[in-house]
């Protein structure tokens, strides 16, 4: 085994902060893939980008503990990540957090979402989805993103939690903020920012809870409140930070999907027309080649907990290591040569990393997968003329990546 694969180079192979990145990764992750697919960067992090890989890491043995770094394998990055500690979110979600607790916390939660649950959410989901379209059809243009995509799973996530609507828009500002600790680094003016949403919405949310306890109902915070496994409940802190894990999980992800999807299939009229023509038959293959042709969230991280070979390296014990999900589902050896192009009937397609693997697969999955569906029935039944209207701009994010704005007409 050797110790790295990365070739001796002035400037990373691997640049997140590359002019254009944000708006087209794809083309250096391809370069990774060939010429060092397990990577060591100089800052002492790793990155894994092949699909066989990025598959094999998110299911051994690691941790997703930042206790669990190695002393030298960030450098400067561990500074960000100490000041990082301050947020409830980082310190208890579910997604922080190893077995024991991990599966604890992940079992009372799953609790919250059963299939049947789920499923039950369609006709609300699609009534929702007509009243925002019925705003597109008034105007007969929009954006994507501003009038669909983020509204929409915001509400859904917020209704299923039973949050009081008075809080719905204070809320979702703070969240668009708070998502923003899921990047590498932040710059000390926007850390302060992420602190201070942080800390807003965890009162918010500690409030919401009280109110919960007092006013019960049938919904995701009444059932997290009352979750328990073996007499185990959720801590206050733990009950908090699991509420805006699902706010962020539950919406940000979703907007990517949705409108990531649209420009997809904009950008392959081919593939949209023949969704268009059947969609009952091509609809669920679909949104698993969207989601595959464009993560809604582009890597995970993962701690070495020992000493582990994957792709030919032996990653080191106490390794932070980003395993790339965006790039794994673009990559030709697992997808063929139009790995690049979208296929709507790729017999594959649902073998997509999007959703990570392993147990820290997301949990929310099935909700995001629902809500794509019903809104791309929709939307093409509704708006055959859907057309783009501009230019697109993107969020700037290097993880949760996606659109900020996608204009389009509809007549």
């Amino acid at each position: 085994m050797t110790n790295s694969t990365s070739p001796p180079e002035e400037r990373p192979l691997f640049d997140p902060f590359a002019p254009g990145f944000t708006d087209d990764p794809y083309p250096q992750y391809a370069a990774l893939r060939e010429a060092a697919p397990v990577y060591q960067h100089p800052l002492g992090f790793w990155v894994v980008s092949r699909y066989e890989d990025v598959y094999a890491l998110l299911r051994s043995d690691t941790s997703a503990e930042l206790r669990n770094v190695a002393a030298d394998s960030m450098d400067n990055l561990r500074q960000e990540d100490e000041k990082k500690k301050t947020l409830l979110i980082d310190g208890f979600s579910m997604i922080d957090r190893d077995p024991p607790d991990h599966t604890r916390l992940r079992r009372l939660v799953q609790q919250a979402f059963s299939p049947k649950s789920i499923r039950a959410l369609a006709p609300r989901i699609g009534e929702l989805t007509e009243e925002l379209l019925d705003g597109i059809a008034d105007a007969g243009e929009g954006d994507l993103v501003r009038d669909l995509a983020s509204p929409l799973p915001f509400t859904v996530i917020a209704e299923m939690l039973g949050a009081p609507e008075a809080h719905h828009t204070r809320i979702r500002e703070l969240s668009g903020t708070l998502v923003r600790s899921l990047e590498p680094i932040n710059d000390p003016a926007l850390m302060r920012d992420i602190e201070a949403a942080d800390a807003e919405l965890s009162e918010i949310t500690a409030e919401m809870v009280e109110w919960k306890r007092r006013t019960p109902g049938d919904d995701l915070m009444t059932a997290l409140i009352r979750a328990n496994e073996d007499g185990e409940t959720l801590s206050e802190d733990e009950l908090t930070a699991q509420v805006l894990l699902l706010y962020i999980a539950g919406h940000e992800t979703t907007v990517n999907l949705v409108s990531g999807g649209t420009l997809a299939l904009l950008n392959h009229p081919e593939q949209l027309e023949l969704l268009r023509r059947s969609p009952d038959e091509l609809m669920p293959n679909a949104v698993e080649e969207l989601l595959r042709y464009d993560s809604p969230l582009q890597s995970s991280r993962r701690i070495m907990l020992r000493s582990t070979p994957i792709g030919g390296v032996d990653l080191p014990a106490g390794a932070f290591v980003i395993a790339g999900l965006g790039s794994a589902n673009r990559d030709e050896r697992r997808w063929g040569p139009d790995a690049d192009t979208v296929r709507l009937e790729r017999a594959d397609a649902r073998s997509h990393v999007a959703f990570g693997a392993g147990p820290h697969h997301c949990l929310g999955a099935s909700l995001a997968r629902l809500e794509a569906s019903v809104v791309f029935t929709r939307l093409l039944r509704r708006f055959p003329k859907l057309a783009p209207n501009g230019d697109v701009s993107w969020n700037g994010r290097i993880n949760v990546r996606g659109l900020a704005s996608l204009p389009i007409s509809v007549r």
